[in-house]
């Protein structure tokens, strides 16, 4: 019997052993896990820029203009804005690196027309063959120093009318002047509008003006993201009429920033 104990002895003591042996390889194996998912993850966004360069390269242009800049004569786009209109959205793609961002100009279903705030704007049309909906939204695109653009799409769909949306803020890129003009702020750097400028579109009216550096964006939430990616850090504000429409409010944003390029 005593050498059957001593056999069971060393069984149990094999078995802890065994246990740390069976947890190190499942810690290996959740971090080969990881590694691999952060691996296609570096893949995905890789991916998407390839595919941006790869549109970019098969880009064949029907504008004069389209042509010189893929020439590369013309490599800043200020030269366009002063003197032509651009006509492919292509032409914003190759000489800026652009942001996008969604304002919220619709309007979620709930009780009492209770509903929240969302990106798309979903209408109905009664017809024969029942109600036939469309969805529509607004895009900001801009490279954060000093150049912007709005766009408006529609579709029955929700995904075409992002694209078509994007496509139209690109061919309406502007240039916004700023500068530090607030009375009690000498940095010398762009960080602010040059002067106190004002935007119309229906009832909404927007008014911005200069603020020292450190102030932040003191406006609504849906022209911070304009004022954003226009490259504008600091400012105050005022707004008047039906502001909760959010799409003449965003234009009203728009024409204050390019009222910056007319002397005051």
């Amino acid at each position: 019997m005593k050498p059957e104990n001593k056999e069971k002895q060393e069984i149990k003591a094999e078995k802890p052993e065994e246990k740390v042996e069976e947890q190190n390889s499942k810690v290996a194996e959740i971090a080969k896990e990881i590694i691999e998912t952060e691996e296609v993850e570096m893949t995905k966004e890789e991916k998407i820029k390839a595919a941006e360069k790869e549109r970019l390269a098969s880009w064949k242009p029907k504008t004069k203009i389209g042509k010189l800049v893929k020439e590369g004569k013309i490599t800043n786009i200020d030269e366009i804005l002063d003197k032509y209109k651009i006509l492919e959205s292509e032409i914003a793609d190759y000489l800026l690196d652009l942001k996008t961002d969604l304002l919220a100009i619709g309007q979620a279903k709930g009780k009492f027309g209770g509903g929240k705030r969302r990106v798309w704007r979903q209408t109905q049309k009664k017809t024969a063959e029942g109600n036939a909906p469309t969805f529509a939204c607004m895009v900001v695109v801009g490279d954060g120093n000093g150049h912007v653009g709005l766009g408006y799409g529609k579709s029955k769909e929700t995904l075409p009318a992002r694209e078509k949306a994007i496509r139209n803020s690109k061919l309406n890129i502007t240039k916004v002047d700023r500068g530090c003009s607030s009375f009690d702020c000498l940095c010398n750097e762009p960080h602010t509008v040059p002067f106190q400028v004002t935007g119309k579109c229906g009832s909404c009216i927007v008014i911005l003006k200069p603020a020292p550096q450190g102030t932040g964006l003191v406006i609504g939430d849906e022209c911070k993201k304009i004022l954003k990616l226009a490259g504008v850090k600091d400012v105050f504000s005022k707004t008047f009429g039906q502001t909760r429409t959010t799409i003449n409010l965003a234009k009203a944003c728009i024409e204050a920033l390019k009222n910056t390029r007319r002397q005051k």
